[in-house]
């Protein structure tokens, strides 16, 4: 069941908005697809990161992802623990296995973003395919 308090995009993360930051993930669908995480290489605090671009990679037995941001704006905090213990990706994508919070620069970016149903149906739809 995904999070509903969430929006979701078509590379796989999920940003939880609070204000002007969000908090950003890979979903338990990305995660159950790259099997066993092994490595995470993420952004440092500072860094500037933008809408559907790369802001780091994720690592799994079977291969190597990139990751991309939902949304522009700059690195306010970088999930540590998730470096430290990859694993925990697979665990709990969408709770303790946040990848980075980032201050936004362009709220409106939110509106290309799916919201849960809408990206169950995209999820069903890219499996059938």
């Amino acid at each position: 069941m995904l999070p509903e308090d969430r929006k979701y995009s078509k590379e796989h993360e999920w940003i939880l908005v609070d204000g002007e930051s969000g908090k950003i993930g890979i979903t338990d669908h990305a995660q159950d697809a790259l099997g066993d995480i092994v490595y995470v290489e993420l952004p440092e605090v500072g860094a500037t990161v933008t809408a559907m671009e790369v802001f780091g990679d994720i690592e799994s037995v079977k291969a190597v992802s990139e990751l991309f941001s939902p949304v522009s704006g700059e690195v306010v905090e970088v999930n540590s623990k998730v470096v430290d213990s990859p694993e925990m990706v697979n665990a709990d994508p969408h709770g303790d296995a946040w990848l980075i919070v980032v201050k936004m620069s362009d709220l409106s970016e939110l509106e290309s973003l799916m919201s849960a149903p809408q990206y169950q149906t995209y999820i069903d739809k890219e499996s059938k395919a």
